[in-house]
């Protein structure tokens, strides 16, 4: 079996969480987060759009976590980031973690925004 070593580029993976912070390639994030190929940073939450929209270009899909219950995101957001070329896919933040790490060691264009839990 042949075995690939996984580059992340400037992308991270979550490597932990907990009541109100993520570890993210080593760096502790208090409060939301937003990682993805254009680096690791606090995020604002619903109403911090200008972020999540520089993703445009960068990114096929954009994971939404919600906290710790899966939750809808306002629909004005929704439609920005549609409107914008950004695929949204929500879920609560644990299995949007992890669904982010595993497509992010296949090399795909993602991002992940999340709510602490």
């Amino acid at each position: 079996m042949r075995l690939n070593e996984i580059t992340f580029t400037d992308a991270k993976p979550v490597e932990g969480y907990g009541p109100g912070f993520f570890r993210i390639g080593g760096e502790v994030i208090m409060g939301a987060a937003l990682t993805g190929p254009t680096g690791t940073k606090a995020w604002g939450g619903y109403d911090d759009t200008a972020p999540l929209l520089e993703l445009a270009g960068h990114v096929d899909v954009l994971f939404m976590g919600t906290g710790t219950e899966i939750a809808h995101i306002p629909a004005p957001l929704r439609n920005t980031l549609e409107e914008a070329g950004i695929a949204v896919d929500v879920m609560a933040s644990a299995p949007a973690a992890r669904t982010y790490n595993v497509l992010l060691s296949e090399g795909r264009r993602i991002a992940l925004a999340m709510l602490p839990v």
